[in-house]
Formats: structure tokens, sequence, C-alpha cells
């Protein structure tokens, strides 16, 4: 697990085994906040690090969506209060304890590891927690998902995103229009930091540049999928597009991306000409 501070008292974890996928905390002066959790095989080094090393406990963990590399490790924290959203809520409750089942039978050695749902939800609106003198609010932020979430440093400008931006981004199980309108809102909000789901801190400098990647990448996928409708067998044409032409470089987030490129072209093919 790749471990950086931020800023004063905001530190981000990058996991070693699965898909650069991220988490982040932010450190009061009794407690901590905790943003998704990783796969639980790297929880414990989080919770060490918080709890041993700065003896701090963890008293709030907000989950950006309910897909198991943000939130499985929430039962490493019995006493802390979990918070998502009320979509995130149904969907653990509903979905993870067969999908974390599945798991085990595949051999994942989860047998200590249980779901554990979000306590206190939010929808439409925004949440307000303060640590110390600093304030966070967590606001929905759909398009990767319909139950996704990020948490906004207020002070500081740091937004923890969730999935919402990836290097690549990926709305399979999604929107994709709602994702662009997500993107677009996160290029108006004056940020310093982003700390995307997948994938390295983004910088004050780079985010303008990073969103507007990403919204050429939606846009040329669409034009992709619109091409593929013409075409006598438009699935085998969208296997032919090189997730390079769409501007994204296939070694992106440990290798994946040509996969997830290869799935967003098909999820959005489906959803705009053969859902009916």
């Amino acid at each position: 697990m790749q471990k950086e501070r931020v800023s004063e008292n905001v530190y981000w974890f990058q996991s070693d085994i699965y898909a650069r996928v991220t988490a982040g905390a932010i450190i009061g002066p009794q407690w901590a906040v905790l943003i998704d959790t990783l796969m639980p095989e790297e929880t414990p080094y989080i919770k060490h690090f918080l709890e041993s090393e700065l003896m701090i406990p963890v008293r709030y963990v907000i989950n950006t969506h309910h897909h198991a590399d943000h939130s499985w490790g929430n039962c490493l924290f019995p006493d802390a209060t979990i918070i998502g959203h009320d979509l995130c809520r149904h969907y653990m409750v509903e979905r993870s304890t067969s999908a974390l089942a599945e798991a085990i039978e595949g051999g994942a050695d989860f047998k200590d590891i249980c779901i554990m749902p979000p306590d206190i939800t939010v929808s439409n609106g925004s949440l307000f927690l303060r640590i110390g003198k600093k304030q966070i609010q967590i606001f929905s932020s759909p398009g990767h998902s319909d139950d996704s979430i990020s948490v906004l440093l207020e002070e500081d400008k740091i937004l923890f995103a969730g999935d919402s931006f990836m290097p690549i981004p990926f709305f399979v199980g999604g929107d994709f229009d709602i994702l662009l309108s997500t993107l677009q809102r996160f290029g108006e909000m004056s940020l310093e930091n982003v700390i995307q789901g997948h994938g390295d801190i983004i910088l004050r400098g780079e985010i303008e540049e990073k969103i507007q990647s990403n919204v050429d990448y939606l846009n040329y996928v669409k034009k992709i999928v619109r091409l593929a409708n013409r075409r006598r067998y438009p699935y085998d044409f969208l296997a032919q597009q090189d997730i390079e032409d769409a501007g994204k470089n296939r070694i992106l987030l440990g290798g994946i991306a040509d996969a997830l490129h290869q799935r967003n072209l098909a999820w959005l093919y489906y959803k705009t000409f053969s859902e009916d």
C-alpha cells in the first residue's frame, strides 16, 4: 500500500494489489474520518497507521459507493459510524452479502469479513460534518454508479471524488450522460487537489486538463458507438477500437484500462441502441 500526506492532517492511500484503488483520511484533534477502505486485504494497514501510529481512532467511515474495493473493509472499524448514499445502503444490504459469499467460494480469504452498510445516508442534498476547525461536505456525484458520493474538504479545497473521477471514466452500470455532467460540475469547484477513486492524486495545475481529457474521452466513445450502429456487426467493430485512439494509455490502472474501455463501448451501445 502506498501512503502520502496530501496536506496538513490529510492522507492518501493507494492499493498495491487492485487497480490502484485509493482511500483517504482526514485527521482531527481527537478522531479521524476515513474515506473508503481499499479492499479488505489492505484495510488493516490503514487501520494500523491511523490507530497505532497516529494514535487517532476512526469515528466515521465514508463509502463513496458500494463496490467492494471501497466498502468491504468497513467491518474492521466496528465502532465507527458508516456514511454513504441511500442507494449504497440498499445495494450493500441487497447485493454485497451474496457477492462476498461468491468471493469466498471463489477462493478469496475473506472469511473474517462481514458487510457493514451505512448507518447515516445522504441522497440528493449534502451532508456536512465538522472535524476540528474544518468542514466536510458530502454530496451526490452520480454517473459511475447511481449511489456515488464525493467528499469535499472545504477549507483545503480537496475533493475525494470516488470513482466519479478516474484516469479513464468508467460508467458500466451507471449513466454516461450523468457522469459527463458530474465531471463538468467538478470543473467549476476551484479545487486544489482531486483524489481519484483509482490512480494518482491530481494537483491544482492538472485538474482542468484531466477533466477535459475525461470529457474528450466520453465524447469520443459516444461518437464511436454511433459509428458502430451503422455497421453490420457493431460489437465486432467496437471490439476493434483501440483505447489509444480515445486519448488514453492502455497501461493505466495496472493495465486494465483497455478492458474498461471495451466494457464502456459495449455498455453504451447496448444502452443506446439495443436495450429496447
